[in-house]
């Protein structure tokens, strides 16, 4: 019951604009991930970067299971399996980006394609999580079963050989 486990890996991919840009961007996500990605949409109008509400700006997948576990790998050898103390919360979870889809195996570089970034946001917990989200019942959960900062270096270290800074 103590073990951390990836939950899900979240990769999202803002774009800033709709049209033939986020297009080639869900194309590059698609390849990289082996899944189609939904869009995310603008949540107000930013008029300094002509931004629409309700405008489709991103992308994004969740990978879970042992499509995840072999995303954050990839992702993470690419990062040089470093990573910094500010980048966890205090819930465990980590995020961090990726500044070209070019670093991916098999990906190279296309003049009309661009070059695009990626954050990627993984969520640890432990076993017996659901009961805080079941309907009957509900309860909130220990403070021994939840994943802190520090339990989410330690399985970093331990599952991935990531340096913690």
């Amino acid at each position: 019951m103590r073990d951390i486990y990836i939950d899900k890996v979240v990769v999202h991919m803002g774009v800033g604009e709709s049209g033939e840009k986020l297009v080639k961007a869900e194309n590059i996500m698609k390849t990289i991930t082996k899944q189609t990605p939904i869009r995310s949409i603008a949540k107000k109008t930013q008029p300094a970067f002509s931004i629409r509400k309700g405008a489709p700006i991103g992308c994004k997948v969740t990978l879970r299971g042992r499509s995840a576990q072999n995303f954050i790998k990839t992702s993470i050898g690419i990062i040089n399996k470093t990573v910094f103390e500010s980048q966890f919360d205090k819930s465990g979870n980590i995020s961090f980006g990726i500044e070209e889809h070019t670093d991916f195996p098999g990906m190279s570089y296309d003049p009309q394609v661009g070059i695009f970034g990626m954050d990627v946001n993984v969520v640890l917990e432990r076993k017996g999580i659901r009961i805080t989200r079941r309907r009957k019942e509900q309860k909130k959960l220990p403070a021994k079963q939840r994943v802190n900062k520090e339990d989410a270096i330690a399985f970093l270290k331990e599952q991935y050989q990531v340096e913690v800074r």
